[in-house]
């Protein structure tokens, strides 16, 4: 069992030198394409008419955001990244272009220009003008670049000042209108709010009247007092001047309550001012002193000893009664100090009891009344508002929208870019052709290289010729294609496993793949070398061998099996005396089957004793059953396949046809190879040549003669005549 069979087949896999090979090959596809392509964008280029450009810049300032009703102010949010990416769509909107239309006048304009004088209508012209606008936002910025390309410079410097001015109107109008709008819900607002004043008012006068509400102070915010606020603050004062007295009185008199008649002698001057007790203790005092030196001079009989002894008596008495009415007086006017304060705070709570009475009777009235005049003020600020946004609404503006740079004429056209258009119709020709070449390649299936036929058949490749090859017979032996079938020869000698396996027939998968010329060349080779050599022309169906070799058809391979003629009879020589050809003879159209048969199978072991090697010419393997049985009866099958000629899965299928039969597939050869177009197959031909025939004539003999003794040498085949 052969186990590679069964192994899976290796991945492709392009290198560089894969690439260039596939330009190298389709080269004529991609010269074609490229020069179509250029050649084409050339002339479209020196078609077009020009195009000429202008540019004007703004500056688009970011609008208030929020509602604009409340108090008319609205409020900046942060940075919008879609704001000019909408002013852009905004600007090639029908609202804006609508008003370049108007301003310049475009349906007529542009009707005589290029509606044979019939005006557009406005929605076309539009169409028509967008197709001039570019807008560029300028990156990080509020600037945006208005640019409009048209045949005529002038027209075009107008048309994007327009678009300018336009979009500036567009954005005051519509400033106009959010501030209308605005205007419009303070009104709704103010006017519903004086319904609700005057309901209000007739409710707060209706308050008034049910609950007798008396306001002495209309601007109050609350009910006013019942006594005046003066009066009732000086009451408040003379309460507290009372409290403070009384309560400064009725302590001393507590005090003084606590002491005896002596401590009050001495403190009672100083506490209450009273003339009539201060003389009385002065007399006291005087007596006693006159009592202290009359005792120490008289005696206590003395009279007037006892005259003042009387004096302090009486002094005594009335000193005491003076403070006992003192006290009592004290103590009276505490009382009275109690019952005038009791009576200011009676006063007092009184008043205050009245007015929450009243404040809490008039209470519905002063909270209603207090929302009625909150309600005005706001009101009254709205209308001011109001006032001030109608004000705003007809003194002129200043736009958000300005105009940076206008936009100038360009004497210069922009479009078409003839050095750009015709440098990208050569670049985009090369590749489209390279891309088509390459579409090509892998759209065609069949061989290319050798490592695709490895691959794809698992079987060595033992020769590669070049492509134009001739005849050998007719090109001689210095032939520079006879190195090919020379590298072929010695392949199929080192590949035999015995020497007497000398029978080789040729297959290929379909007509015209060259197997007729490499079985002639190869047996002409083997016949240089000095084998007898034996080419049979098996093809009955096409027969070729006899033109090429320049001989007759009338006597060959069908007149010996059908036993018309012997084999001398039928065996040619030709200009080579080593080199004979069995033709085919002609075929009757009733023995179809006749290679299949014993006398085919005795000619070729009879043929295998008489030459060193015989070759068998084939027809196609595929479709054609006669390759088959030539195949089974070799000792060794040789597939040629064309290069660039069938799919792969063609050769597949031929092969294993091959394998089925029984048939011993020595290798392949690859046929017709384009040795200048493929490098890859350089070495197998071209190197030999430039090597072997730039050398001396000598050298060249020299070589041949030991190529020859090569060759003999190894295969060891001596002629048997």
């Amino acid at each position: 069992m052969d186990l590679t069979k069964n192994q899976p087949q290796p991945e492709a896999k392009l290198h560089f030198l894969d690439y260039w090979r596939i330009i190298r090959i389709r080269k004529a596809i991609i010269i074609t394409v490229f020069l179509i392509t250029a050649i084409i964008a050339t002339a479209v280029t020196f078609i077009l008419p020009p195009s000429y450009a202008s540019t004007a810049r703004i500056e688009i300032q970011q609008l208030p955001s929020g509602d604009l009703s409340v108090m008319g102010q609205g409020s900046f949010q942060g940075y919008d990244p879609y704001f000019l990416r909408t002013e852009d769509e905004i600007m090639q909107d029908q609202q804006v272009l609508s008003l370049v239309v108007s301003n310049l006048d475009l349906n007529d304009v542009w009707g005589k220009k290029y509606g044979n004088g019939q005006p557009f209508n406005t929605s076309d012209t539009i169409e028509y003008l967008k197709r001039k606008i570019s807008l560029s936002p300028v990156p990080n910025t509020e600037l945006v670049d208005i640019t409009v390309y048209d045949d005529n410079a002038q027209e075009a410097a107008d048309l994007a000042n327009a678009v300018a001015t336009a979009y500036r109107q567009y954005r005051l109008g519509l400033q106009n209108q959010t501030m209308a709008g605005a205007i419009k819900v303070l009104q709704d607002s103010y006017d519903a709010e004086s319904q609700k004043i005057l309901d209000m008012q007739a409710e707060v006068h209706e308050l008034q009247t049910n609950e007798h509400v008396e306001v002495f102070d209309p601007n109050a915010p609350g009910p006013t007092p019942t006594m005046p606020v003066a009066e009732l603050q000086q009451l408040n004062e003379s309460l507290i001047e009372a409290q403070t007295r009384y309560t400064k009185d009725a302590s001393q008199v507590e005090q003084l309550k606590k002491l005896d008649t002596d401590k009050l002698r001495d403190v009672l001057p100083g506490t209450v001012q009273d003339s009539e007790l201060s003389s009385l203790l002065d007399k006291l005092h005087d007596a006693r002193q006159r009592f202290v030196v009359l005792t120490n001079y008289d005696g206590p009989d003395n009279p007037d000893v006892k005259s003042l002894q009387a004096s302090i008596t009486e002094y005594n008495h009335e000193i005491d009664d003076r403070i006992d009415g003192i006290m009592t007086t004290l103590a009276d006017n505490v009382t009275d100090e109690k019952a005038s304060l009791d009576a200011l705070q009676d006063k007092v709570e009184a008043a205050k009891q009245k007015d929450e009475t009243e404040a809490e009777r008039s209470a519905p009235y002063w909270d209603e009344k207090r929302e009625l005049d909150n309600l005005m003020e706001v009101h009254n600020l709205r209308y001011a508002e109001i006032q001030e946004k109608k004000l705003e609404l007809i003194t002129p503006k200043t736009s958000d929208v300005i105009v940076v740079r206008d936009a100038q004429v360009n004497p210069s056209p922009v479009k078409p870019n003839k050095t750009l258009n015709i440098a990208l119709g050569i670049i985009f020709g090369l590749l489209v052709g390279i891309g088509l070449a390459f579409f090509i390649e892998y759209l065609d299936t069949s061989v290319k290289t050798i490592d695709d036929v490895e691959r794809a058949l698992q079987t060595p490749v033992i020769g590669v010729i070049p492509q134009d090859v001739g005849c050998l017979l007719d090109e001689g032996p210095d032939s520079r294609h006879a190195e090919a079938y020379r590298v072929l020869r010695t392949n199929i000698l080192f590949s035999r496993k015995d020497d007497k396996l000398n029978t080789i027939v040729v297959v290929s998968a379909g007509a015209g793949e060259g197997k007729s010329t490499t079985v002639t060349n190869l047996a002409t080779v083997f016949a240089q070398a000095g084998d007898r050599v034996l080419i049979v022309d098996s093809d009955l169906r096409r027969p070729t061998l006899h033109k090429m070799l320049r001989v007759g058809n009338s006597l060959g391979l069908t007149n010996y099996l059908l036993k018309q003629n012997t084999l001398e009879e039928v065996i040619q020589t030709t200009s080579i005396p080593t080199l004979h050809l069995m033709a085919s003879g002609k075929l009757p159209s009733s023995s179809m089957s006749i290679l299949n048969s014993s006398q085919m199978k005795d000619m070729v072991t009879d043929l295998k004793r008489r030459y060193d090697f015989v070759f068998f010419d084939s027809p196609p393997i595929l479709g054609v059953s006669d390759a088959s049985v030539l195949a089974s009866e070799m000792d060794m099958v040789i597939q040629v396949i064309q290069y660039r000629r069938y799919p792969q899965p063609m050769n597949i299928r031929a092969k294993q046809s091959i394998e089925k039969v029984g048939g011993k597939l020595a290798g392949i050869c690859l046929n017709n190879i384009n040795m200048s177009q493929d490098e890859s197959y350089y070495y197998y031909s071209g190197y030999y040549h430039n090597y072997y025939y730039s050398r001396s004539e000598d050298e060249q003999e020299a070589a041949a003669k030991q190529t020859t003794e090569a060759g003999g040498n190894s295969t060891e085949i001596k002629p048997k005549y």
